[in-house]
């Protein structure tokens, strides 16, 4: 009798059963990951960008007002700022592709 149900048709579909469960579960913890990811790398790049733009716009600003003796403060503030800008995005890139479960690239 036990070998009735221990067939390999009964194991196969044992075993798709099995797979198709835990393919399910991670496509669904994939879903949800993908979207705090990108929720969370979308939110940093716009606090990023609002970083960026306002230090470019109060460089601007600076060396406007003062002329050339004020230029260099402006240009340092408007790299500052770039630099913080820029490295949101990298880790807001990161952030996004660790919720879509891909490898980070190396540099």
């Amino acid at each position: 009798m036990s070998g009735i149900l221990n067939t390999e048709d009964t194991k196969k579909t044992a075993d798709q059963t099995a797979g198709g469960i835990a393919g399910g579960i991670s496509g669904a913890g994939k879903t949800v990951t993908s979207t705090l990811g990108n929720t969370v790398g979308g939110l940093a790049n716009t606090a990023g960008g609002v970083v960026g733009s306002a230090g470019r716009g109060l460089g601007d600003t600076v060396t406007s007002v003062t002329g050339e003796t004020g230029r260099p403060i402006g240009d340092g503030l408007k790299n500052l700022t770039g630099g913080i800008e820029k490295g949101v995005q990298d880790i807001s890139r990161g952030v996004k592709d660790t919720g879509e479960w891909k490898k980070s690239e190396s540099s």
